[in-house]
């Protein structure tokens, strides 16, 4: 490894690093209590002068790797950008929640009491879901295939791996949502709002996108996504 004052270091195991970090102590086991990691000594008294400026940048740089791995180490969700979801409701009819939706959902997300649609299945469902405020929902790897979600709001749903095989969306306000390898095959988003929303890896094959509602930059990560057809790239505008 070569630091930046261009000084070769030679293969360093963690001890090796907190030696340069914390050199009055030496070090046999690990305590990570926060970002900053705390060496607990095993014996004590040996002190080395750091009489040069090689040293002292061998250690800052040393003591920056160890910041670095605690920070990842005890943030585990924050360093891979995970997405925590509470636990499953036990509701007995969470499912047909969706048929009544937030009573005073808005486009901010905001919900009278939150909606747990994952792993249900509305699929061809042509009256029940038309025009409901689902915003903020819970409907990962759920199933709509087939079903008309006219007018409906979605504001900040969650909707990662589900299915929206043939679904109806116009008109319906879908900013906000996450997408991510949801199969959207077909999907109909004739003029529907989708500002904000976030379509990674999702399957948008045959997919209508005619008078959509995008914002610019939305409209250029949309536009990565190589599994739309080239009518959508069309109605979408894509270069």
């Amino acid at each position: 490894m070569v630091s930046e004052l261009g000084l070769a270091w030679p293969h360093l195991s963690w001890e090796s690093l907190c030696h340069l970090c914390c050199p009055s102590q030496l070090v046999t086991s690990w305590s990570v209590t926060s970002m900053c990691i705390q060496a607990i000594p095993f014996r004590e008294g040996e002190k080395t002068e750091e009489s040069s400026a090689t040293l002292r940048e061998m250690r800052n740089v040393a003591c920056g790797i160890l910041a670095a791995w605690a920070v990842t180490t005890v943030s585990p969700v924050i360093a891979s950008n995970q997405v925590r979801l509470p636990p499953l409701s036990n509701e007995p009819n969470r499912c047909e929640r969706a048929f009544v939706g937030n009573t005073i959902g808005q486009a901010n997300g905001v919900y009278d009491k939150a909606i747990d649609l994952r792993f249900c299945d509305y699929t061809n469902d042509k009256s029940n879901l038309k025009g409901k405020s689902l915003s903020a929902a819970l409907m990962s790897e759920a199933k709509f295939d087939g079903a008309d979600m006219t007018e409906v709001v979605m504001s900040k749903a969650y909707a990662a791996k589900a299915s929206f095989k043939g679904v109806d969306f116009s008109n319906a306000v879908l900013d906000r949502v996450n997408f991510e390898k949801a199969n959207l095959q077909g999907a109909v988003f004739r003029n529907a709002v989708l500002s904000g929303s976030t379509f990674n890896e999702a399957q948008l094959e045959d997919a209508v996108f005619e008078d959509t509602i995008i914002g610019y930059d939305d409209l250029k990560k949309l536009c990565l996504n190589t599994t739309i057809s080239p009518d959508g790239r069309a109605e979408l505008g894509c270069r």
